[in-house]
Order: C-alpha cells, then structure tokens, then sequence
C-alpha cells in the first residue's frame, strides 16, 4: 500500500492547497487526491510537479508500507 507524505511535506512548507495549485498550474482537486490513498492514481509527471514546488524529490511524497509475511 502506498501511503502519502504530500499533506506533511506541505506542511512543512508551510504550503496550503490553494498556493500549491498556482505555483504549479495542478488542479485543487487533483492536489487534494494526492494527499490521501488516491496518490496511487497520481502520474510521476503530477508527483514531480509538486515535488518541484516544495522543495524535494516526488519519492519523499509517499512511502511503500510493507505488510507482514
């Protein structure tokens, strides 16, 4: 399962969803998407958008969780 760091990262940044969808031309829809499970329907091109404008790399937007067995 994939799991979204987007809502911390921009936090960190002190970055709303508003502010996020200017600087990179993506819808607010499309962000707030991204900041749950439907991350996992986010192309690389939208995750390095985003990544862009907050200062990091798209793999720190969201981690692999690994399930036991």
């Amino acid at each position: 399962m994939i799991q979204s760091k987007v809502r911390q990262t921009m936090e960190n940044c002190g970055m709303s969803i508003g502010h996020l969808s200017r600087v990179t031309g993506l819808s607010t829809h499309t962000i707030m998407r991204s900041r749950g499970e439907a991350i996992s329907r986010c192309t690389l091109t939208t995750l390095k958008s985003m990544a862009r404008a907050l200062g990091c790399q798209a793999k720190d937007l969201f981690e692999e969780e690994h399930g036991k067995g």
